[in-house]
């Protein structure tokens, strides 16, 4: 994993262009631009989360073992048919976490007092920069581990389909992300700070076509807010 800091990112404009969007998803407005308002309070909110996000992350490798359906790894063990069929053909996972920090957190519940429509606003465009975060990070892997003869599985989350909240605290654990970026559970298994994400990645010698998002490998094909193929 040592050459991943040295793997191509988005431009800035590429990476804007993908918050922006996902921002109106999240806001339920699907790709159409909101009134010239609301898009003003994006921009507000955006320009907000720049000056305020500290985003982190930390990674693992482990190897993988299949028996029957029940996965082993050294981080987390469980029985999930949702991320059985994410990692078949695999050898190894990447066990992932990323969070945005506490002060968006902190941002969000002032706003929440003084201004509810910024909050509501805020909360969309933190998810679309988490993601947007992830998603840099993870071709950052993709392109680090091709070089090796390695490829990645799209990125998996306890919550998806039946792979189980309750690992969250397993992964968490081994990759020591409370000390190393401070992200916790709560005792309710929700993360703190809030706008964080923790994933599997599966990681096999055959190539995929595929993207490594997650959104793509969920089941619930009708959420409202699921992205678009396009």
């Amino acid at each position: 994993m040592k050459e991943i800091e040295k793997c191509r990112e988005l431009t800035e404009e590429e990476d804007k262009s993908f918050i922006w969007k996902e921002t109106r998803r999240y806001l339920g407005l699907g790709a159409k631009a909101g009134d010239s308002m609301t898009e003003e309070l994006i921009s507000q909110c955006l320009k907000d989360l720049e000056s305020t996000a500290a985003p982190k992350w930390a990674v693992k490798e482990f190897p993988l073992k299949i028996q029957g359906d029940r996965i082993y790894t050294e981080g987390f063990s469980t029985e999930s048919k949702s991320l059985l069929k994410n990692l078949a053909g695999c050898e190894k996972v990447i066990i992932f976490a990323a969070t945005l920090g506490t002060g968006v957190d902190h941002l969000i519940r002032r706003y929440e007092k003084i201004q509810m429509s910024r909050a509501v606003v805020l909360q969309a465009a933190a998810a679309a920069w988490i993601e947007e975060f992830c998603n840099r990070k993870n071709r950052m892997l993709k392109e680090a581990y091709e070089k090796e003869g390695w490829f990645l599985r799209p990125r998996f989350s306890p919550g998806y389909g039946d792979f189980p909240l309750e690992c969250q605290q397993s992964i968490l654990t081994v990759l020591e992300a409370g000390k190393r970026i401070g992200l916790t559970l709560t005792d309710s298994m929700l993360m703190a700070p809030s706008k964080s994400v923790s994933a599997v990645i599966g990681v096999g010698r055959q190539p995929v076509n595929c993207r490594l998002e997650g959104c793509e490998s969920c089941d619930k094909s009708d959420c409202q807010f699921r992205r678009s193929k396009e």
